[in-house]
């Protein structure tokens, strides 16, 4: 007799199965159904071991119906092993964009289920199933390599610029971006400038020398250097003890051309300190205005009379009005907003000095960005400034 290959349904085998227990010769009966006499016996083996629950299908498992609980509640506790699993492995890729997280689901093909990955990292696999057939589309690439370039600028800017420096910085690179756009991308990203802080005033103008008159006047903007010079001073808290910083400004660039930082607020160690330092770095003009709130520090006759030497003229604050020396109180506040308050704990003496001196002369005279000079840092201002002078 000639055998041949059939398939056969569930119903077919059962009854095949329960049949063969009433005939006498396994064999013969193979024979008959036109199969050979091993597949019988499988058939047998499967329905013995697996009862009703046998004859699923190829892909699908063999189960007991008494062990069919135990057997869903452990396939389900699997199923949810494995999800927890891919979310622990692909949730760092989550806030990096879609196409990392593509990425990722590519790399991990052969080790999870395609449909599982997507529904864990909340991605469409439509949508995947697209990009790994044509590859992210040419406006996504444009986000994410401006994303990267508005996290490269936020970093280096020691996660200081706001919307508006990132967005002109972005502009004089090239990009055609509106402020709004990048507020909403920093968002997206996680990516949030340091809030300012009020700091206490330390001038002490309860004394008898004499105060000068608002010369300056808030002009605070002016054509050249050494025209204008701002000075104000300002307190540390350290872990050991409290710090006085002084700064000397240029109105001209905005540059902290002379600076002090002392551990007592005398004369010696703070104005004329600072004073040193600004006619070492700049030459003083003839008729330099130097402006400077009230205190002591500046109305006694140890300064004064070192102005005088120089011929400057003295001008100082109204009475009460800090926004006479607002520029100087602008500096301190972003100072304090970008250094000092960022800090978690307090740091030594010698550990703030040199946190200082890498603020001062490495990031505000040399990278930061200042709106005031159309965000161009002030090298960068005083470069183009005399590009134009040779032309």
């Amino acid at each position: 007799m000639t055998l041949y290959r059939r398939r056969f349904d569930r119903v077919f085998k059962e009854n095949a199965v329960k049949l063969s227990y009433e005939k006498s010769c396994q064999k013969d009966f193979a024979a008959e159904l036109g199969i050979w006499p091993s597949i019988l016996s499988r058939w047998r083996e499967e329905y013995r071991k697996y009862g009703i629950g046998s004859f699923q299908g190829f892909g699908t498992p063999k189960v007991h119906p008494d062990n069919k609980i135990f057997f869903e509640l452990e396939k389900n506790n699997k199923k949810s092993e494995i999800k927890l699993e891919i979310f622990k492995n692909g949730f760092p890729f989550l806030f990096q964009g879609k196409l990392v997280t593509y990425q990722f689901i590519r790399s991990n093909e052969n080790k999870y289920s395609i449909d599982q990955m997507c529904e864990v990292l909340g991605i469409c696999s439509r949508i995947y199933f697209k990009w790994k057939k044509h590859g992210i589309p040419k406006k996504h690439r444009e986000v994410t390599l401006l994303k990267e370039e508005i996290t490269s600028i936020f970093l280096n800017s020691k996660k200081q610029y706001g919307r508006d420096r990132i967005t002109k910085e972005l502009n004089n690179r090239g990009y055609k971006i509106a402020g709004r756009q990048v507020s909403n991308y920093m968002q997206e990203l996680g990516l949030r400038s340091r809030v300012k802080k009020k700091f206490k005033v330390t001038t002490d103008s309860k004394h008898n020398y004499y105060t000068s008159p608002n010369v300056l006047n808030r002009q605070f903007k002016v054509n050249s250097p050494s025209t204008a010079w701002v000075s104000d001073i300002t307190y540390i808290q350290t872990k050991t003890g409290f710090l006085y910083l002084t700064i000397i400004m240029d109105l001209y660039d905005r540059k902290i051309i002379g600076w002090s930082l002392s551990s007592v607020m005398s004369t010696k160690k703070t104005t004329l300190a600072a004073w040193d330092m600004a006619v070492e770095n700049r030459k003083v003009s003839d008729g330099l205005i130097f402006h400077s709130d009230r205190g002591v520090q500046y109305a006694n006759k140890a300064f004064t009379a070192k102005l005088d030497s120089y011929k400057c003229i003295r001008s100082m604050n109204r009475k009460g009005d800090h926004l006479d020396n607002a520029v100087s109180e602008s500096f301190f506040s972003s100072f304090k907003k970008e250094l000092i308050h960022r800090k978690d704990v307090l740091l030594t003496k010698e550990k703030m000095e040199q946190e200082i001196f890498e603020y001062i002369e490495n990031w505000y005279n040399k990278k930061r960005i200042h709106s005031v000079l159309n965000y161009q840092t002030i090298e960068q201002f005083n470069d183009n400034v005399t590009l134009n002078k040779s032309e």
